[in-house]
């Protein structure tokens, strides 16, 4: 486990000190000896951050089920204990003390194979993630150190290419890094009264050129109003980005990306209905994994992590809230989710206060 962090971060490493000196080559007034301070300390600090982020992310999963273990095994005693008081024959109470040992045992060994499997998995597709964009920058870096630099356009271009690759890589952590926050409880959610409305609008500008693009129409189903609900303005302003941009990605060419409110007593239910490929019945209790694809090849083309529904779920679970999803092969998905109504007078009332 820890090779395989070691290797990987030391590829990165490589690969983006690499590029720092290519760079800085450009540069007349920068001499060989400043190029090899700064391959250096590019090279130690880009090895450090990933090997710490890598290894905190792996241990603190497996402290995750070591601890479940444990309150496993006291649950399972306190039983033993409950039995060995009661009047029984001596020779039944131990059969069944050596029966509920037995039975304990084989709960942990149950439990050890699925961390096991889990720690391969993990590690797996941690590896591939990075591996992807690493090897993209790695082979523009080669192409350049063969000869490819000394033309000034083709430089230039492997250059802009291996920067979008380590922009992916930069963008593949930030997002494990705030899952890692989210699962561990590092991040806390600031509650208020915030306009639903007003946020999707905001989203939707944020997106404009993409949509335009792909001819994808964003609209806000209903009149212009604004939604007054009780959470945290930028985790689910998070939630948003990310299920918008999920649906213009999946959507054809002059399809529509339509979000909609339905309002209770108690609850508004936020609705993202985009008009794309749809998703097959049997991957939707699985879409909310980490780095789960329904379909891998195409998904990385179309780019992302494989890490924003995951994100969109813990953000919505620490809204005691849950993402709900509708799919239809062929005519396209609907994710909502519910978070708890605000009267709109009251909430007026105590943005009014706040300005």
């Amino acid at each position: 486990m820890v090779y395989g962090s070691r290797g990987l971060a030391l590829l990165l490493a490589l690969c983006i000190a690499l590029i720092t000196s290519l760079f800085l080559s450009l540069f007349k007034s920068v001499d060989l000896s400043a190029l090899f301070v700064a391959f250096g300390i590019s090279f130690s600090v880009s090895y450090i951050l990933v090997f710490v982020v890598l290894e905190f992310l792996i241990f603190r999963e497996l402290d995750k089920v070591y601890k479940l273990m444990a309150k496993l095994k006291k649950k399972e005693l306190s039983k033993i204990d409950k039995q060995k008081s009661a009047p029984l024959n001596p020779l039944k109470s131990i059969n069944e003390d050596i029966y509920s040992f037995a039975e304990l045992k084989q709960k942990e060994i149950d439990e050890l194979k699925k961390l096991e499997a889990f720690r391969r998995e993990f590690i797996a597709d941690v590896s591939h993630e990075l591996k992807t964009p690493i090897f993209a920058a790695q082979g523009f870096v080669h192409t350049l150190l063969d000869g490819a630099v000394n033309d000034k356009t083709v430089r230039t271009k492997f250059l802009k290419k291996a920067a979008k690759s380590l922009d992916g890589l930069d963008m593949l952590v930030q997002d494990l890094l705030t899952l890692s926050h989210l699962e561990t409880g590092q991040i806390k959610m600031h509650f208020e009264n915030i306009d639903l409305y007003k946020l999707t609008e905001e989203v939707f500008e944020q997106f404009e050129e993409k949509a335009d693009k792909k001819d994808v129409k964003l609209k806000i189903e209903g009149e212009s109003h604004k939604v007054w609900v009780y959470a945290d303005w930028q985790r689910i302003n998070q939630v948003m980005t990310n299920l918008i941009s999920n649906a213009i990605k999946h959507s054809q060419d002059d399809g529509e990306v339509v979000v909609s409110f339905e309002s209770s007593k108690k609850n508004v239910v936020t609705s993202v209905r985009d008009s794309g490929e749809g998703i097959p019945p049997e991957h939707l209790a699985r879409i909310f994994e980490r780095f789960y694809r329904v379909d891998k090849s195409r998904s990385r083309e179309k780019g992302g992590t494989g890490l924003g529904l995951a994100i969109v779920k813990h953000i919505l679970d620490g809204h005691n809230s849950k993402p709900e999803v509708e799919s239809v092969t062929g005519k396209g998905s609907t994710f909502s989710f519910k978070l708890p109504r605000v009267k709109p007078d009251s909430a007026e009332l105590s943005d009014a206060l706040k300005n």
